[in-house]
């Protein structure tokens, strides 16, 4: 095991060297948005007692790649599948780049395959939290410290 700071982290995802899953290089996107550990703390602090929210991702598959739609994007529906039952099954014929260029309201994990993700957030977070910084695992560029 090794301590990797955030942009340490997606850096060894990018080198192939580690691999996570997308709910992670969400985390991780969203971690990057700090400097310091103390200031992560007096973030977390400070919106202990706003709530939050369950979610779940929805698959979109496209024909060249998948994405994660997360609440608050334009394609997420109304009713997801919080359990499994539905077996909801959301696909276009259109490659991701296609999706993306129509789309405006964008709270997503774009996938091209298990080591080339990126998030597209332009929404407004809930509960005072804080969005993830937008980084395509191929091409990343953040300020984080941690």
């Amino acid at each position: 095991l090794q301590w990797s700071s955030p942009p340490e982290a997606i850096e060894r995802f990018k080198s192939q060297e580690i691999w996570f899953p997308p709910p992670q290089f969400y985390e991780l996107c969203r971690l990057c948005n700090f400097s310091s550990l103390s200031e992560l703390q007096k973030f977390s602090s400070d919106r202990a007692l706003e709530g939050c929210e369950r979610w779940m991702p929805v698959m979109l598959t496209a024909s060249d790649g998948y994405i994660q739609l997360l609440p608050g994007d334009e394609l997420y529906p109304e009713d997801p599948d919080y359990t499994g039952e539905k077996k909801i099954i959301m696909s276009t014929d259109k490659k991701v780049e296609d999706v993306m260029k129509e789309g405006s309201v964008f709270h997503r994990i774009v996938i091209k395959n298990i080591n080339n993700l990126a998030v597209y957030v332009n929404i407004q977070a809930k509960y005072k939290h804080m969005n993830p910084l937008m980084i395509n695992s191929e091409c990343s560029d953040y300020n984080s410290r941690l």
